[in-house]
C-alpha cells in the first residue's frame, strides 16, 4: 500500500515525465521554420518529420500497455527515459532530413511509454478520484508545451541555434528519472482485471470501446494536429504563431487542472460533445480570422479540445474497467496513432492550397496565409464527425441508464 508522500512524490514525477513529452511538441512547432531554412526541408518532408514525432507514441503503447502487469510503471518509465535521452540527443546532432527523422522516432516511443506506464499507475493510485487526476497529470501537457514554447521564442530572440532549443527537453527528463529512483511503486494488478489476458477479451468484446478508439484519433487530430502546425499555418495571420500556441495551451493546463467539479457535474460524455461542438466553431473561425481575432478564435479552440484527451482516457477508465491498463495505453496510442497518419496529410494540404491559391494570382504573404486559413478549414471537418458520434454515445447512454 502506498504511503501518501510516495504517492504525491510518485505523481509529481510523472508529471515531469509529461512534461518532457509536451516539450517535444511545443519546441518542434517553434523549430519548423528553422529546420527549413537550416536543411532546406519541405512542407511534406515537415509533414513526416512530425508523423516520426508520433508514430513512435503508437508503437510504445502497443508494447508497454500489453507488459504493463508484468513489468510494472518502473521499468517502463526506465525505457522512457532512456529513448528520450538517445532521441534528444542524436537529434540535436541532426544535420539531415533523414538523420532528424529517425532521431525523432526515439523521443516519440518515449512518449509513448511515459503514458503506457504512468495512466494507469496514476488510475490504481487515485481509485476514488480517477479522472480528476488523470485531469491533473494531463494538465502538464498543454502546460509543458506552453512552458516549451516560451523558452523556444526566448532562445530564437536571442539568436541561438534549434539545437539549443531542443536541449531544453534534458532538463524534465532528468528531473523525472532522479525523481523516480528509489521510490516504491504500486501493484500492477488493479481489483477491476487481473491479467493482461482478460484485459484484451474486455476490449475485443466492447463495441462501445472500438468506437471511442476511433473517435480518440479524431479529438487527438483535432487538438495536436493543428498545434502542431500553427507556427506554419499562422505565421502570416496578424498574430504571433507561438505566442497563439503559449495562450492556448495556458489556458488548456487551467481548464484541466479545475475539470473535477465540471467533470462530476455532467456527465463525461456530455463534457466531450461540448468539447466538439466548441472546437468545430472554433477551428472554423481560426480559418476566416486575421489580427486580433485570431486570439479570440485561438481561446475558443482551448476550451474545445481542453478536456479532449484525459477525458477520453476517464472514459475507459470510468465505463470500461475491465480493459485495464491495456485500454487506456492503447486509446493514447491509436490517438497518437492518427495524429501521425494525419501529418504528412496536412503538409500535403498545405502544399495543394498553396498552389490552388498561386494559380488564383496570389502570391507573398497573402499566399502562405490563403493556404494556412484553407488548411485549418479542412481540420474543421474532424471535430464536425465527432458531434455525431458523441451526440449518438450520450443518448445511449441516456437509455441504458434508464433501462437499469
Amino acid at each position: 500500500m502506498q504511503s501518501q508522500l510516495n504517492k504525491n512524490r510518485l505523481f509529481i514525477a510523472s508529471c515531469f515525465a509529461l512534461l518532457t513529452t509536451a516539450f517535444a511538441f511545443g519546441i518542434r512547432a517553434g523549430i519548423m521554420n528553422d529546420l527549413v531554412a537550416d536543411m532546406s526541408l519541405t512542407d511534406r518532408q515537415l509533414g513526416w518529420i512530425n508523423f516520426m514525432g508520433i508514430f513512435g507514441f503508437p508503437i510504445a503503447t502497443l508494447i508497454g500497455g500489453p507488459l504493463y502487469n508484468t513489468l510494472g510503471p518502473r521499468k517502463i518509465g526506465n525505457v522512457a527515459f532512456i529513448c528520450h535521452f538517445i532521441g534528444i540527443t542524436f537529434s540535436i546532432l541532426s544535420n539531415s532530413f533523414y538523420t532528424l527523422f529517425f532521431s525523432t522516432f526515439f523521443i516519440s516511443f518515449a512518449n509513448g511509454m511515459v503514458e503506457a506506464a504512468y495512466n494507469p499507475m496514476i488510475a490504481s493510485m487515485y481509485t476514488e478520484k480517477r479522472a480528476t487526476m488523470l485531469n491533473r497529470f494531463h494538465v502538464w501537457f498543454p502546460g509543458g508545451i506552453a512552458i516549451g514554447s516560451i523558452l523556444a521564442l526566448l532562445v530564437a530572440n536571442i539568436g541561438w541555434g534549434w539545437q539549443l532549443k531542443l536541449s531544453i527537453m534534458y532538463i524534465p527528463a532528468i528531473i523525472y528519472f532522479v525523481m523516480f529512483r528509489g521510490q516504491k511503486f504500486p501493484e500492477t494488478r488493479s481489483e477491476s482485471s487481473s491479467s493482461t489476458a482478460e484485459n484484451f477479451k474486455a476490449i475485443l468484446k466492447s463495441p462501445i470501446y472500438w468506437v471511442m478508439l476511433i473517435c480518440m484519433a479524431l479529438t487527438a487530430t483535432t487538438e495536436l494536429g493543428t498545434q502542431s502546425w500553427v507556427e506554419r499555418i499562422l505565421a502570416n495571420s496578424g498574430a504571433q504563431p507561438l505566442l497563439v500556441l503559449a495562450m492556448v495551451t495556458v489556458l488548456m493546463a487551467v481548464g484541466r487542472f479545475f475539470a473535477g467539479p465540471l467533470i462530476h457535474r455532467l456527465n463525461i460524455t456530455g463534457v466531450l460533445l461540448s468539447s466538439a461542438v466548441i472546437a468545430s466553431v472554433a477551428i472554423y473561425l481560426m480559418s476566416i480570422a486575421t489580427g486580433g481575432m485570431v486570439y479570440f478564435a485561438a481561446i475558443l479552440f482551448a476550451i474545445g479540445v481542453c478536456y479532449f484527451w484525459p477525458t477520453m482516457i476517464s472514459f475507459i477508465a470510468e465505463y470500461q474497467p475491465k480493459t485495464g491498463a491495456l485500454g487506456m495505453s492503447l486509446i493514447g496510442g491509436v490517438g497518437m496513432l492518427g495524429l501521425s497518419i494525419f501529418q504528412p496529410i496536412i503538409g500535403g494540404w498545405i502544399e495543394g492550397h498553396r498552389a490552388t491559391k498561386a494559380a488564383e494570382g496570389l502570391t507573398g504573404e497573402a499566399l502562405e496565409l490563403a493556404a494556412g486559413q484553407a488548411t485549418l478549414a479542412n481540420i474543421a471537418i474532424i471535430p464536425m464527425l465527432l458531434i455525431g458520434v458523441f451526440l449518438f454515445i450520450f443518448f445511449w447512454q441516456r437509455k441504458q441508464a434508464s433501462q437499469s
